[in-house]
């Protein structure tokens, strides 16, 4: 036994002979006088008897049946909550995840459309500089041309008026003279 219960069946037996000795009077009620009356007896009797045909009948096999039963729904009620719980963990872990994932891959888009932006861009102003150096090209070589163009026009001319001074010179004079006066008027021409 425990020290407290030993302790506790000590004092119980100490007090038993002082509430009897209290009790020898008359009209004077004690600790233990229920427990002395017969009328207490009989009620303590038709209760043990009661409680034994409950017994019997299986009353508290019924009661402690239908308490067990009820302890058990709750057992499975709580695992089917337990299991729920799990499923909602794992699928809000699988939700994170997607976000994660639907996150990285939109950075990952946006960082493509940047390179893509970006190298566009290059391309563009590789593509302007091409299209400025073409045209300078074509504008130098129309102004080349004009330029052959204006110098064959001048040569024309100079032949032209070469002609035309040959046939005077030729005209006015005879012999040695028309050659130094064509070739005077040929540089004339070209001045």
């Amino acid at each position: 036994m425990t020290l407290r219960t030993l302790l506790t069946s000590s004092a119980l037996v100490a007090m038993v002979p002082a509430a009897l000795a209290a009790g020898e009077g008359e009209g004077h009620d004690t600790l233990f006088t229920p427990f002395t009356d017969t009328v207490t007896h009989l009620v303590m009797i038709g209760i043990l008897i009661f409680f034994a045909i409950l017994w019997r009948l299986g009353v508290f096999k019924t009661v402690l049946g239908g308490l067990d039963n009820r302890a058990e729904a709750i057992r499975k009620e709580l695992d089917e909550v337990a299991a729920l719980r799990a499923q909602a963990a794992e699928a809000l872990a699988q939700a994170e995840r997607r976000q994660k994932e639907a996150d990285r891959e939109a950075e990952a888009i946006i960082e493509q459309a940047k390179r893509d932006a970006h190298a566009f861009l290059e391309a563009a102003k590789q593509d302007l500089a091409d299209k400025i150096t073409r045209r300078e090209a074509q504008a130098e070589a129309r102004i080349a041309r004009a330029e052959a163009e204006a110098a064959n026009e001048v040569r024309r001319a100079a032949a032209d008026a070469a002609t035309e001074a040959a046939r005077r010179v030729m005209a006015d004079q005879a012999g040695a003279d028309q050659f130094e006066a064509a070739a005077r008027e040929i540089e004339k021409a070209l001045s």
